[in-house]
Formats: C-alpha cells, sequence, structure tokens
C-alpha cells in the first residue's frame, strides 16, 4: 500500500512541475526549436545608483527596447534581498532576454531600437556585464 502511495504522490509531483512550466525556459510550448535557445543576460550598474530618476529612465528604455521582434521574452530586475557569499548584488538593473536562437540575438544587436537604446541611455551607466548562455 505505502509503495502505491509513494507512486501516487512522485507522478502527482511530475504532473505539477510539468503543468507549471518549473522545468526551463525550454518547456515554453510555443517556441519552434528549443535547442537552440539563446540567453542574453545584462547587468548594468548606475553611475548614480542611488538616483531613482536614472534608474526609472534605464527601466523606460528597457522597456522600449522589448519592442525588438526578436525578443521571444524578457525580465527586467533590480537585486533581491538575499544574501549570501555567492550573490552579486552590486549591480542596478539587470535585463534578462531569451532568444529563439543566437541568430534572433545577432540580430537584436544591429536592430535600430537597441542602438537607439544605446544612444540614449548609456550615460547612464558607469559599468555593464553581459553573460550569454545556449543549452548545453
Amino acid at each position: 500500500m505505502k509503495q502505491n502511495r509513494k507512486s501516487f504522490i512522485e507522478k502527482i509531483s511530475l504532473a505539477i512541475v510539468a503543468m507549471t512550466g518549473l522545468t526551463s525556459f525550454k518547456s515554453k510550448p510555443d517556441m519552434k526549436n528549443p535547442t537552440n535557445a539563446f540567453i542574453h543576460h545584462v547587468f548594468f550598474w548606475l553611475k548614480n545608483p542611488e538616483s531613482k530618476t536614472d534608474r526609472d529612465k534605464l527601466v523606460a528604455g528597457l522597456l522600449k527596447l522589448s519592442a525588438v521582434k526578436t525578443i521571444h521574452s524578457f525580465h527586467i530586475g533590480k537585486p533581491a534581498d538575499t544574501n549570501r557569499e555567492v550573490i552579486e548584488r552590486g549591480y542596478s538593473i539587470s535585463w534578462l532576454l531569451h532568444f529563439e536562437n543566437a541568430d534572433d540575438q545577432a540580430s537584436y544587436q544591429t536592430d535600430p531600437i537597441h542602438l537607439k537604446f544605446v544612444e540614449d541611455c548609456s550615460h547612464l551607466w558607469n559599468k555593464v556585464i553581459v553573460y550569454d548562455s545556449v543549452n548545453v
């Protein structure tokens, strides 16, 4: 009896994970080719990190930038209120982008909307770090 209950709980747990999409980005059903997914994560350090006005200008610029057609999904964030030795919290804003493939990301780099964003907002930051990753 316990084995049947344990098996049932395991199956239900797997079903919940599958239904909620907790496994990874590639579980998103509308992706055309998940094996080529490209993640582009940008971290911005503002020149005036205490300035809400500068932060709001950067966020507004990123929202305009989200109109680039090759962006599959995006997330704009700030450091979470977590403190562990391995956590980097010195940045002001993060910009996480998901592209369907490397070609879409390359197109994004030269898109006029992206070039305009850099022109309009680069005066706000003094450091940018980018982490790009692809599926293993």
